[in-house]
């Protein structure tokens, strides 16, 4: 592969929105890798026309976002245990011998991001997560995965979070939503996985009275960067860490399948992602 410029890229429908190409733009660079990394608007219909093709292309890999992160595994030829668990990809590795790879590393992104910005400890004590959709999905996997002893777990549609109690198994409790701020007594992690706090969405209003100061708190939305969830938390004595760490830590492992090189995620990193 020498004497070829490798090509990767993120798929969604919407995409124009995404920092991906910002973030594997700026590796490339600093590596000085001879690679390109473009965002690629496809509709779910042309899905599997367009994944047949890359390969021939030149692409090496692609990331993959809304609205295809579930049906990408339905296309794939071979899928790590960790994307079956969550249920979607988000890391696709066109291999040699012409087989489709899907992985998930949003979950990996996750615990990196907790455990190189606070003192984590996930034995420690239960953690609440807040939200019941894709990302609650990987959330809770990779909780499960680092030993956490109990999950509760509140969505303000009480069925999905039913259904991820019955796929999950024992060690998760299903909260209503109206009681949600009850499950923060005890709990040393905390997460927000929904939308709510981000631009241009309801703010989550959740009661943090029962918040403890020894808990680490989360929120995986990252625009804006200090959400008022997150504000509230630290005034309560909590250590918090921001979303945009997920997102940089979950990029690093395709970056180095695809290109060959394991890319640090630094102070440099973050500072080029938040000033571009």
């Amino acid at each position: 592969m020498s004497d070829k410029i490798l090509l990767a890229g993120v798929i969604g429908a919407p995409i124009a929105h995404s920092k991906s190409p910002l973030l594997h733009g700026y590796w490339l660079s600093r590596y000085g890798i001879a690679g390109h990394y473009v965002p690629l608007h496809v509709e779910q219909m042309d899905l599997e026309e367009v994944l047949r093709m890359m390969p021939k292309m030149g692409f090496v890999g692609a990331n993959v976002t809304i609205p295809h992160k579930e049906t990408v595994l339905g296309l794939a030829d071979i899928v790590t245990d960790r994307a079956a668990l969550i249920g979607a990809a988000n890391t696709l590795i066109f291999r040699s011998d012409g087989k489709l790879h899907a992985d998930n590393t949003d979950g990996f992104g996750f615990v990196e991001n907790l455990r190189c910005n606070a003192d984590w400890k996930p034995e420690a004590g239960p953690a609440a997560v807040l939200g019941a959709g894709g990302a609650s999905r990987a959330v809770i996997a990779s909780l499960l995965e680092v030993g956490v002893p109990e999950i509760r777990l509140s969505n303000r549609t009480r069925a999905r979070a039913d259904a991820l109690k019955d796929e999950f198994g024992a060690k998760i409790s299903v909260v209503e939503w109206v009681h949600a701020g009850d499950m923060l007594k005890g709990a040393r992690t905390v997460v927000n996985t929904t939308s709510l706090g981000m631009h241009g969405q309801p703010e989550l209003k959740v009661s943090l009275d029962h918040l403890g100061s020894d808990a680490v708190v989360t929120d995986l939305v990252y625009t804006p960067l200090r959400t008022s969830f997150l504000t509230r938390a630290a005034e309560k004595g909590c250590q918090t860490v921001d979303g945009l760490g997920m997102l940089l830590y979950q990029a690093a492992p395709g970056f180095e399948r695809w290109f060959g090189k394991r890319p640090e995620v630094d102070d440099a990193t973050r500072q080029f992602i938040l000033s571009a």
